[in-house]
């Protein structure tokens, strides 16, 4: 019986580190949660996510946000304006990942008060 439960765990963490896997490949990466973290509160525009996400370059950022509109997190509006605007905004299915931004940020927050102290 002992046996029985240890391969039943080991096939449950085979399962979710596949998971994860997959999580990470999705949003993994130096930039893709902050940039779905803005997103979470408004609709942005190109050189507004820019001046929010500090260190990111513009063509990183043209490539996380196509990695995230290809994936359904993020949508790609072009305005009719003069000059034509850009703007960027999460979808319902990326909004499913507010909870999971929110969980690492307190996490952070908490973590960087424990290293400063």
């Amino acid at each position: 019986m002992g046996n029985q439960l240890t391969t039943e765990k080991v096939a449950e963490c085979k399962n979710s580190v596949k998971a994860i896997h997959d999580v990470m490949d999705i949003i993994g990466g130096k930039w893709k949660i902050s940039i779905i973290a803005c997103l979470c509160y408004q609709p942005l525009r190109f050189s507004e996510i820019l001046k929010e996400i500090e260190g990111i370059s513009g063509k990183v950022l043209s490539k996380e946000l196509k990695d995230l509109e290809m994936n359904q997190l993020v949508t790609r509006t072009v305005l009719d304006t003069q000059p034509i605007t850009v703007e960027y905004a999460i979808t319902e299915y990326g909004r499913t990942l507010k909870e999971v931004t929110s969980v690492i940020a307190d996490w952070g927050m908490k973590h960087r008060q424990r290293i400063m102290s």
